[in-house]
């Protein structure tokens, strides 16, 4: 792995794309067994260990977090990073977003005319940037905290666990640009990301990944879905290896974030699609951002020189819901 000269927090400029269509050999490796998936996840959960509970791993963040998050603000860019709302199928949009008029005015009557629309979405997916509340994944029958997801989830929504209990989440955000450290323009579906790539990319972007934090993982997907098209992110895409997560477990995160949905795929875990997201959701209470269009914020960092910032998510205010479509902002 590449790295920057000592003082230059800067990405080398990138290479070549690396050729050919998503691939889904080895390097999602290695293996894990569901036996040694569990094993990890009994060390890392934090259930028992917050009063408010159902805001898990975001009762980390204090005002003295925000405060130093804010201060992290010189030049005042902001970056968006939701995608557009999306209404077109494709093989990463099975369920595309709704968007129609549903009144375009009558120009005959009083002023003024007015003009409304209607939106619409299921938004757990490939296709929507959004917010996954500590509600959204239970392992073995149990959300985070131990709590058993018949008992408190049902018809009416969430009763433990919901995105409303959350709220406008503000703390420091910390870009894990991978693509830029390996001197590529993305990774390809399938490659994951290990605890050993973190260490590296610290080092290369001149970041450390400290308590509170949100992290956020760029593989490139949405320069790569521009440049060679649209692909099934489900069956094959570029994330974390549940190797990883000890690391960021350790650094005690409060959330994370990447342009895919986080896990790696194919899935290393025998039996289990998405691992990442029951170790980080359902065993240390760690919300996720899914689906988030990277690729201005690495543009941004670049520029500045520095790949951490002032991140502001404010989710709907869905009592019961299991999260929520977002457009998160990075200030630098």
């Amino acid at each position: 792995m590449s790295s920057n000269p000592a003082g230059s927090p800067g990405p080398p400029p990138p290479g070549p794309p690396p050729p050919g269509p998503p691939s889904a050999g080895p390097a999602n490796g290695p293996a894990v067994s569901r036996r040694e998936f569990d094993a990890l996840f009994e060390a890392v959960r934090t259930w028992g260990r917050w009063t408010a509970a159902d805001r898990g791993a975001w009762n980390r963040v204090t005002a003295g977090h925000v405060q130093r998050a804010t201060a992290l603000v010189r030049s005042g860019t902001v970056v968006p990073m939701g995608r557009p709302w999306d209404t077109r199928p494709g093989p990463d949009n099975a369920k595309p977003a709704l968007h129609y008029m549903s009144d375009l005015g009558d120009v005959e009557a009083a002023e003024p005319s007015t003009y409304k629309d209607f939106l619409g979405v299921d938004y757990h997916g490939k296709g929507v940037s959004h917010l996954d509340a500590l509600s959204h994944i239970a392992y073995r029958g149990r959300l985070y905290d131990g709590r058993a997801a018949r008992e408190v989830v049902d018809a009416a929504g969430a009763r433990f666990g919901a995105v409303a209990d959350l709220g406008p989440l503000v703390t420091r955000g910390v870009l894990l640009d991978l693509p830029a450290v390996l001197g590529v323009d993305w990774l390809e579906p399938g490659r994951a990301v290990h605890g050993q790539d973190v260490i590296a990319a610290e080092r290369a972007l001149g970041v450390t990944i400290g308590d509170g934090d949100a992290v956020l993982l760029r593989s490139g997907r949405f320069r790569r879905r521009r440049e060679k098209g649209p692909w099934d992110p489900g069956t094959a895409s570029a994330g974390w290896h549940v190797d990883a997560v000890p690391l960021l477990a350790e650094r005690e995160v409060a959330l994370l974030g990447a342009d895919g949905d986080s896990d790696v795929r194919p899935s290393p875990v025998e039996g289990l699609h998405s691992p990442v997201h029951t170790l980080a959701i359902a065993a240390m209470g760690v919300p996720l951002l899914d689906n988030l269009d990277l690729e201005a914020l690495s543009a941004a960092c670049a520029e500045a020189g520095r790949y951490a910032f002032l991140l502001v998510v404010t989710p709907l205010n869905v009592p019961g819901g299991t999260g929520s479509p977002v457009n998160p902002v990075a200030v630098l």
